[in-house]
């Protein structure tokens, strides 16, 4: 896949949108940001858990609903994480290939969070449904 993805995007490889050596400042609190959310994702999750081997080994081990921390705010944190760091080498980079393939992640990944809501909805039933309800998948909601 990764090999498709370099000869596809290979021609883009060296076409600028912008220069600004400035732009690496909002990038560099973009990779902090998505740091931290993958440190916080991992906060009550095994890097199995992470990585979807209970999803793919039903006897992997013990099933439940976190919404504690982190997700508390976001049902996909690890998402958003992924989404600031693509974001990051975009901004930062200006190249017409990161936005291009940070475009593609987002339609990929809003499909992606939608099979995984239901698969999760199917698996924890309806204190799925009120957590879905309650908290937004992506992007936290601002508390004033």
């Amino acid at each position: 896949m990764w090999m498709l993805a370099a000869a596809i995007t290979a021609p883009w490889r060296k076409v600028l949108i912008y220069e600004n050596q400035w732009w690496w400042i909002p990038a560099g609190a973009l990779f902090s940001v998505g740091l931290m959310l993958y440190k916080f994702s991992h906060s009550g999750f095994t890097l199995a858990q992470l990585g979807g081997l209970p999803e793919v080994r039903r006897a992997h081990g013990e099933q439940r609903l976190v919404t504690t921390g982190i997700r508390a705010r976001v049902r996909h944190p690890v998402y958003l994480g992924h989404l600031c760091e693509m974001l990051a080498w975009s901004v930062g980079t200006g190249l017409a290939v990161c936005w291009a393939l940070t475009a593609f992640a987002i339609m990929t990944g809003a499909v992606m969070i939608t099979m995984e809501d239901q698969e999760l909805e199917k698996r924890f039933g309806e204190e799925y449904r009120r957590y879905r309800f309650s908290v937004p998948a992506v992007v936290p909601k601002i508390r004033m």
